[in-house]
């Protein structure tokens, strides 16, 4: 019946390492519901290598081995002892004891005649297991007497011959083993040795690197077990090297197939070797953490209930190209047969093969460590062609790394290739060498290995993050940026769970201080972080924290009006580093810097969002910018683009003084704290400059009129000066007003701007019933005279200032960004 079916697990060293990790073992089986339980376990973490090193002692006859040995004792009786009652530590300790002189005489045996062959290495390698089982063993027997108690030495049970491609098992004489020393009905844990195994002859071998594993597989295939359980340091086969790639995440389930691409490629969770058994036997693989036990790992069957084009990306590093060309290959049948014959023979084994369609060349990738031997045989195999000619070169470089991406739903599905190669090259890293098999499973590119963990960043950012997640650092969090970080505080979930929309604020900086966030910054606490964790700001270091490898894309918020920051804008972009931003300086400097800023973000495949630059969150550049895309012809764009200067003269009405309406305003906010900023007219001449550029002119400050409305005598002068003398202009509006109502017109601050390049900026008399006159106190209005709105402008009109406003307004551009990466991906 299933339910009586064997269940396997494996515990590594690792999971072995002392008394405590032990015990949690133990405590984990005990816990386990299962009929028949399977334990194989390795040797004790670091075991196997200390008895190893006694062989090479020995065979340098070297006798600090006995001290040594000595050293491995005292490891396991402290363990026992921490362990074990006294009868069962005396049992225990006295084996050990045992084994230990037959250790001995096998090590003085290798230092009589200082070698050591790889039988003895064996014999002495394999007492890590015997000792690990027969502890644990005791161990449960004391704490679960009728479950505990039993194991198995694989000695007696599994039988292997050797091979090319290492140990293979006898399987009628292992099953025929299996069933004589496991009795059929047998109910509780039966602890097992890993690693070890006798071969034809009846003599000890052991089955390699990883082989704890492949016994597990191998038992489990015996017991005809219902699932093996491999229990290691980590929750499952991650998506990538955690270690490179700290976005990595556990992949729930695999098939075999993916499972082997992985583990050929360099993931360390599980040895291809493993799987052999465990896929002849339709056994399906749990890959689980000792640690965290709760965590369901990564589950390895023949289907899996999901299938994604993408499972995982892995490397392997310490390879090199060696490149056979030559002309007089082309159409020579036996070339390739050649080349390989000449490796096998010399030992070469080659891991990726990529040969053009022309069969002007090959290319092949093999360890770094052989790479001079295949040029050596290579050359050797084909001198006379390459005498002759008709070959021209056989080529190494060095320093390479496989990088490949696997899964099975790759088969079929378009553009994965076109997915991979695209992250690659826009990480700015060139692939040397491609190879993809039939079965669409897998696409491996050669790399320089210093681009490798670049390389596998990338890739994994492309296939397994959002193409709308955005690592983001924000510069200025000052009244709109405070606004705009509550905004997304407030947000963020929603647009994570309903649009798959990843906003990671990871960088906080002041002019002094900054914050920097591992993975993101808590925003709801970001104010007390920056006092108690911040640090000096630099803006390179927010730079490289924001922009790392395994994010896919970087966006900088500039919320301060700082003309040193809008000068860095052309570097951010042009190094890939996307900008949004209410800063106006960038966009209405010099022209030859505005075409830089352009050129920069061209280059560097980025996109610089200024939407709230003009007007906050109205749409007024996206406005104008539909017109222009769509063909239409813009012949004129007029508006108020000043909330402060429309609220003062939307008030005034003659009655009170100017001057006192500027104080009244600056006391509730609707100055600047120098109103001056305002009365100068220069923040709209930057408007309407940016507006201007839109339009594709070279339009520079200074090209055009602005009417300052501070007097000549009041500009230099203190704030509190400028205040009190402020009624010096008083007259003078009063005048102008005074004009206008007698035309039944009202007096307007405004910037117009036509198709050649006329600008102005200033007061203006406009018709009681025109736009201009009708508009909220703080409004801003723009009214854009083209092809299509001739007779009845199109008007843009609402809100143009405040904090909330303005920081909604950049949030927008967030989203738009977001949209432009996503539809791009």
């Amino acid at each position: 019946m299933a339910a009586n079916r064997w269940k396997i697990h494996k515990f590594g060293g690792s999971s072995l390492a002392d008394a405590d990790c032990f015990r949690r073992v133990a405590g984990l089986l005990i816990k386990l519901s299962d009929t028949r339980i399977g334990v194989v376990v390795s040797a004790m973490a670091g075991m196997t290598d200390a008895l190893i090193n006694l062989a090479l002692l020995a065979e340098r006859d070297d006798q600090s081995f006995i001290d040594e040995l000595h050293a491995i004792g005292e490891r396991y009786s402290i363990t026992a002892r921490a362990l074990l009652g006294a009868e069962r530590q005396v049992s225990v300790l006295d084996a050990w004891s045992r084994d230990a002189d037959d250790i001995t005489d096998v090590l003085k045996a290798i230092a009589l005649v200082k070698s050591a062959p790889q039988r003895s290495r064996d014999v002495v390698a394999g007492y890590g297991e015997i000792w690990s089982a027969s502890l644990l063993a005791a161990y449960l027997e004391q704490e679960s007497p009728e479950r505990g108690g039993t194991w198995v030495d694989a000695r007696d049970i599994i039988t292997v011959h050797q091979t090319e491609l290492g140990p293979s098992v006898l399987w009628e004489i292992s099953r025929k083993k299996f069933a004589d020393i496991v009795p059929e009905d047998f109910a509780g844990i039966a602890v097992i040795t890993g690693f070890i195994a006798t071969d034809e002859d009846g003599l000890q071998t052991t089955l390699g690197r990883n082989g704890s594993d492949y016994s597990a597989s191998i038992f489990a295939a015996l017991s005809k077990a219902s699932e093996l359980s491999i229990w290691t340091d980590v929750d499952g086969v991650m998506s990538a090297d955690p270690s490179r790639v700290p976005e990595a995440q556990v992949i729930d389930q695999l098939t075999y197939n993916e499972a082997m691409e992985l583990a050929y490629f360099g993931a360390s969770v599980i040895h291809p070797q493993t799987l052999g058994p465990a896929i002849d036997g339709d056994i399906p693989i749990v890959i689980r953490n000792s640690h965290n036990p709760s965590h369901p790992g990564s589950r390895i069957g023949k289907h899996t209930q999901l299938v994604e084009n993408i499972k995982g990306i892995t490397a392997i590093g310490g390879m090199a190209l060696v490149n056979l060309e030559g002309a007089g290959m082309i159409g020579v049948p036996g070339t390739a047969d050649r080349l390989f014959a000449a490796l096998k023979n010399a030992g070469v084994s080659v891991t990726l093969i990529s040969q053009a369609s022309s069969e002007h060349s090959i290319c092949i990738a093999v360890p770094d460590a052989v790479a001079e031997r295949a040029r050596k045989v290579i050359t050797a195999a084909f001198a006379e062609e390459l005498e002759n000619g008709q070959i021209q070169s056989v080529e190494v470089t060095n320093g390479q790394s496989i990088v490949a991406v696997v899964g099975d739903g790759m088969a079929g599905t378009p553009g994965i290739a076109a997915r991979f190669f695209g992250t690659l090259g826009r990480a700015g890293i060139n692939v040397r060498a491609i190879a993809q098999g039939s079965s669409e499973r897998n696409i491996s590119a050669v790399v320089d290995s210093e681009d490798a963990t670049k390389a596998l960043r990338a890739a994994h950012s492309g296939f397994y993050l959002s193409a709308k997640t955005l690592s983001i650092g924000l510069i200025g969090p000052g009244t709109v940026g405070t606004c705009l970080l509550r905004q997304l505080e407030k947000q963020a979930r929603r647009l994570h769970d309903e649009f798959n929309l990843d906003l990671r604020v990871r960088a906080i900086a002041r002019s002094q201080t900054m914050l920097l966030g591992d993975r993101s910054i808590d925003l709801s606490r970001w104010q007390e972080d920056l006092a108690e964790n911040g640090i000096d700001c630099d803006l390179d270091k927010l730079e490289a924290h924001i922009n790392p490898d395994h994010l896919p894309h970087a966006v900088i918020i500039d919320c301060t009006a700082s003309e040193h920051i809008a000068g860095k804008y052309a570097g951010w972009l042009e190094r890939g580093i996307h900008i949004i931003t209410p800063n106006k300086k960038a966009f209405s400097g010099p022209f030859e810097d505005y075409v830089a800023l352009r050129d920069s973000a061209a280059h560097g495949n980025s996109h610089c969002f200024y939407e709230t630059t003009v007007g906050a969150a109205l749409p007024i550049i996206t406005t104008l910018r539909d017109l222009i895309d769509t063909g239409d012809e813009v012949h004129q764009v007029q508006g108020i683009f000043s909330g402060t200067l429309a609220y003062l003269f939307n008030v005034y009405d003659g009655t009170t003084p100017f001057s006192e309406i500027v104080r009244s305003a600056r006391s509730i906010g609707y100055t600047e704290p120098d109103p001056r900023d305002d009365l100068s007219g220069m923040d709209v001449a930057r408007k309407l400059t940016i507006l201007a550029r839109e339009l594709g002119q070279t339009i520079e400050i200074g090209d055009f009129p602005v009417q300052n409305l501070v007097p000549t005598q009041l500009r230099e002068c203190s704030i509190d000066e400028f205040l009190e003398r402020l009624a010096e202009v008083d007259a003078e509006i009063n005048a102008l007003y005074e004009s206008a109502r007698k035309e039944g017109e009202n007096l307007r601050y405004v910037a117009r701007l036509d198709v050649n390049g006329r600008a102005t900026v200033g007061l203006a008399a406009v018709d009681s019933d025109h736009a201009f006159s009708n508009i909220n106190l703080t409004d801003n209005i723009v009214q854009f005279e083209t092809d299509r709105y001739s007779e009845n402008p199109l008007v843009v009109q609402g809100p143009g200032a405040g904090p909330e406003v303005t920081a909604g307004g950049v949030f927008g551009d967030l989203l738009r960004l977001a949209q432009y990466l996503s539809a791009g991906a």
